[in-house]
């Protein structure tokens, strides 16, 4: 077979083993820690979270990420990786109840992508100046057939402890021959400007709660301020502070709406001290105050049979 004639077995065989272990609308988690897959039927309203180090790889239908005023389109063609912790909408824009939108997201660790680049002898071909954390690139039948049989496991679940981290790593090792393979590489370098500000977006996600100094996360990646937000904004798009606003605001919007926690106590949650300037950043961001975005938000999602 040809490479196209390759890449569409591969999908065939994806959908229809996607649809065996997420049989309707639903995130699903699988015996395979890092992970999950999706099933949809209808379009989704935009939803948030933060993506952690992952490769988002689609069988049926279509997606589109936005990260900032950015946006990230992926199908069956192509496939989303996210190579640090990044705040992200997610809104599915192509299925139907007779073609579902079927996708799974694998997570990784950047320590494992090391490993691999070590045995490789890639270090020549590395960038200096590192680049955005979200990246879409091109499928290849060898990506492809390599998730299938981490797919394929799920169906003999005694052999995912010892077969399935070795079939990840191939996974990895796959998306470091593809097109952004030296860009992801970046982030796994201990040393590079885009290791550096995957650390500091690892601070302020542990911590996004408490108040954020610029300065102290900058020396604490041995980085002066002005090349500190110069990276920053590289890899996110946006700078540090609106960074720690957009995840606050997208959990505490995630509080209201799937734990239904009143607008007052989520804008304590997250770290605002002040509900009347969550409420209007709030509204900046969502374009209604709180308690009448996440109605609509609620409503939408009911009407559209849409899972959180």
């Amino acid at each position: 077979m040809n490479e196209s004639q390759r890449t569409e077995q591969a999908l065939q065989q994806l959908a229809l083993l996607i649809r065996r272990h997420a049989p309707t609308s639903g995130t699903y988690r699988t015996e395979v820690p890092s992970l999950s897959l999706m099933h949809a039927t209808h379009l989704s309203e935009p939803l948030e979270s933060v993506y952690k180090p992952s490769i988002c790889v689609v069988a049926q239908g279509a997606k589109i990420a936005s990260l900032a005023n950015e946006t990230f389109r992926y199908d069956p063609s192509t496939y989303l990786v996210t190579s640090v912790e990044l705040p992200i909408t997610g809104r599915i824009v192509d299925a139907s109840p007779e073609i579902p939108y079927l996708s799974l997201k694998l997570s990784f660790d950047a320590d494992v992508i090391m490993e691999i680049v070590k045995k490789t002898n890639r270090l020549a071909s590395v960038p200096m100046e590192g680049g955005r954390g979200i990246t879409v690139n091109q499928t290849s039948p060898a990506l492809l057939e390599t998730i299938v049989r981490l797919m394929q496991m799920l169906d003999t679940p005694e052999d995912i402890p010892v077969l399935a981290p070795l079939v990840i790593r191939e996974v990895l090792y796959r998306m470091l021959q593809g097109e952004q393979g030296a860009l992801l590489y970046q982030f796994a370098t201990n040393g590079s400007h885009a290791y550096s500000i995957a650390q500091a977006i690892r601070l302020i996600n542990r911590q996004y709660a408490r108040p954020l100094s610029v300065e102290q996360l900058a020396k604490s990646v041995n980085m002066s301020v002005s090349a500190f937000h110069k990276h920053f904004k590289r890899v996110t798009a946006m700078s540090p502070l609106q960074y720690q606003k957009t995840v606050r605001l997208q959990e505490a919007r995630r509080l209201m709406l799937t734990e239904s926690v009143q607008a007052s106590d989520a804008a304590f949650r997250v770290g605002y001290e002040s509900p009347s300037q969550f409420s209007r950043e709030y509204a900046r961001m969502y374009g209604q105050p709180p308690k009448m975005d996440v109605q609509k938000l609620r409503n939408s999602i009911r009407d559209s049979k849409v899972l959180v």
